[in-house]
């Protein structure tokens, strides 16, 4: 029955079967005839039930909850065409029209409810109202048992009734939330327009920013200056990051320089702020000069230190002082020259002091070929000291200051606690040795230090600092020679001096080259004149002149008879040969040292020549010389060189002339 379906307990949601297939129902009594529920006016949702969202489905969707919002497939359902709903379907059985129904017949009314109810030519709402009036009693048996059933099934109803008004509580939250979300919805793609039309300006404006900081970024770049680096030239320490701060303030002023004669505003800015900080940075890295040049006068400090990690490193600040304020440079140099000068020149002559407390065999003009060995006194070593023998014709050991490998001099403490004696070579080794390391030292630093100067003005400057030093050298080299007849000791000076030169070419100094100049053209002289005394020497005994040196040194008749042993001249003259050439094994044919042989060895043919006179007969002379020239030959076997290969066919050949004559 239609009652049934409304129960809910008969067929479940679905298609609904055709309306000319319902039974008949018996007619509701006529105070339940018209459900407030049912109403069109009740809600505008109920508009989107579809035919299959009978009756019967209510209790179902019932128990949907409240508080979310309907399925989405509930709300999108939609009748199927030619299928009429359940709202036109009670307004056609009740004989209203609808808004879409009106110019059309009206419905017929279902066969089954005609058959249960009478209505006869009344409509549903006059049949109610006509029960009403009438006391409510129908005239028919199935009347009374269709509202008796109605009465029994009235909490069913109310129970359906309530979960309908549910439902459109329900569906008025949806339809309410809805409609929030579609004016929120609307809001926000408004929103999401304005800002899709913002980020279209934005990507346009960025696009044109790029483009614009591509054209001028490398422009603003070269005149702009960080304001760290301002920072740092300004107040920060003097070390590595201030000197990459100084050359970017460089760079960025050479930029602007070439910019300077264009209308740039920019430019016409900036400048003014450069030479600000340009002259900040010039008073900074002059007052860091003038600190670094006045720690080097402090006592007992070491300059090398200051220059290595005070000056060199940083040896950038006065190339920038140079381009900066050339003036102030070349004070600044000069201030620096004037300290070295003090500090080289006072620390030397506290070494030459403590050189001369070396022991030094003493010479004296006795001391030559033809001297008297009775007027020869032992040397003495140093001032106030007693000396040793020493033989002043032996070269021996003191050709160890021309073999050793050390290149280090000896220390003060060292001089001044050295106990043994030694030649006049040895104080000037050390000073030379430790006056090339030093000029070395000092060359390098200036080349790194005024890199900017030319390579004329760096070596003048070196030979500014050095010149009082030289001077000194001179002297001291002066003191040692002048008043020896030591030619071996004035020989041994000038290979230590020659080394000293090839060591500074090795170096590539140049500073030093006229005082080595100058200590060879003292040195030459002084041997050619000691060479020149010994000559004068045994001329004076081959002549006669001393008769009681000759007396002293020549044979007696007596013991010429008896004996053609080598004369003691002539050990010392072949000691003195040999140990000139020793020294002479690598000289060259510009030295004056084979002229003087050759001049020394005349004089000594001369004399050996007259004392083998005075030795008796023929045959004894011709054997006292061949002995003194085997003697010669045997002491100067082991020299090598140019001119020892000379000495040695002389004295072949001299002996060859003696065999023949015997």
């Amino acid at each position: 029955m239609w009652l049934d379906r409304l129960s809910g307990h008969s067929t479940p949601s679905g298609t609904p079967p055709p309306l000319n297939n319902r039974q008949r129902s018996p007619r509701p009594p006529p105070s339940q005839a018209f459900r407030p529920s049912l109403h069109p006016r009740s809600s505008s949702t109920s508009l989107l039930l579809t035919p299959n969202d009978s009756s019967t489905s209510l209790p179902t969707t019932a128990r949907i909850p409240s508080n979310g919002p309907p399925h989405k497939s509930a709300l999108a359902r939609t009748p199927p065409p030619g299928t009429a709903g359940p709202v036109d379907v009670l307004y056609g059985i009740i004989g209203r029209k609808t808004a879409d129904s009106l110019g059309e017949p009206p419905m017929e009314k279902p066969t089954q409810l005609v058959d249960a109810i009478d209505f006869g030519e009344l409509s549903l709402e006059e049949f109610v109202t006509r029960g009403k009036d009438s006391g409510g009693i129908l005239s028919s048996e199935a009347g009374v048992a269709t509202i008796q059933q109605f009465e029994g099934d009235r909490d069913k109803f109310q129970e359906l009734h309530n979960a309908i008004v549910d439902c459109d509580d329900v569906l008025k939250s949806v339809e309410s939330y809805l409609s929030d979300f579609q004016s929120e919805l609307g809001t926000v793609s408004a929103e999401i327009e304005t800002l899709q039309t913002r980020s279209v300006q934005l990507n346009a404006k960025l696009e044109n920013r790029r483009n614009v900081e591509r054209l001028l970024g490398p422009a603003v770049e070269e005149i702009s200056i960080s304001p760290k680096t301002v920072r740092v030239i300004s107040e920060g320490p003097i070390d590595e990051n201030w000197v990459k701060a100084l050359n970017e303030v460089e760079a960025r002023s050479a930029s602007i320089e070439k910019s300077a004669g264009s209308s740039v505003k920019a430019v016409e800015d900036v400048n003014p702020l450069l030479v600000a900080l340009k002259h900040k940075a010039t008073v900074r890295i002059r007052d860091y000069l003038v600190a670094q040049i006045k720690a080097i006068r402090s006592p007992n400090m070491n300059a090398q230190v200051i220059q290595q990690q005070h000056l060199v490193k940083y040896k950038d600040l006065y190339s920038f002082l140079s381009r900066a304020h050339p003036a102030l440079s070349d004070e600044i140099t000069q201030a620096y020259v004037n300290t070295m000068r003090w500090y080289y020149l006072s620390n030397f002559t506290r070494y030459i002091q403590a050189l001369e407390k070396l022991k030094i065999h003493a010479s004296d003009q006795n001391n030559v070929l033809g001297g008297d060995p009775s007027a020869q006194r032992s040397s003495s070593g140093g001032p106030g000291g007693r000396g040793v023998a020493h033989d002043p014709f032996s070269l021996g050991r003191r050709i160890e200051v021309l073999r050793t490998t050390s290149h280090m001099a000896i220390s003060s403490y060292i001089a001044e606690e050295e106990k043994a004696t030694h030649g006049f070579e040895v104080p000037f080794r050390n000073f030379n040795l430790a006056l090339v390391d030093n000029v070395s030292s000092e060359y390098s630093f200036l080349t790194k230090m005024f890199s900017v100067k030319s390579f004329h003005h760096i070596s003048r400057t070196a030979s500014e600092i050095f010149e009082p030093l030289f001077t000194l050298g001179s002297a001291m080299t002066k003191q040692l020679t002048d008043n020896t007849t030591d030619c071996l000791g004035v020989l041994l000076c000038v290979r230590l001096n020659q080394r000293s030169a090839f060591e500074l070419q090795r170096r590539k100094v140049p500073v030093a080259e006229t005082y080595i100049n100058g200590i060879n053209m003292h040195l030459w002289p002084r041997f050619q004149k000691i060479m020149d005394l010994h000559c004068e020497s045994l001329k004076r005994l081959s002549s006669g002149a001393a008769r009681s040196s000759v007396s002293a040194l020549s044979l007696t008749m007596d013991e010429a008879k008896q004996s053609s042993a080598p004369h003691f001249l002539t050990q010392r003259f072949g000691q003195l040969l040999h140990g000139i050439l020793c020294l002479s094994s690598e000289a060259g044919d510009d030295e004056p040292v084979s002229n003087s042989l050759s001049r020394l060895g005349t004089e000594f043919d001369a004399l050996l020549a007259k004392l083998g006179r005075g030795s008796g007969d023929t045959k004894r002379r011709e054997r006292f010389l061949y002995n003194n020239y085997s003697l010669i030959l045997t002491i100067i076997s082991d020299t090598d060189g140019k001119l020892a290969n000379e000495q040695k066919a002389h004295f072949n050949e001299m002996l060859k002339n003696v065999s023949k004559r015997g």
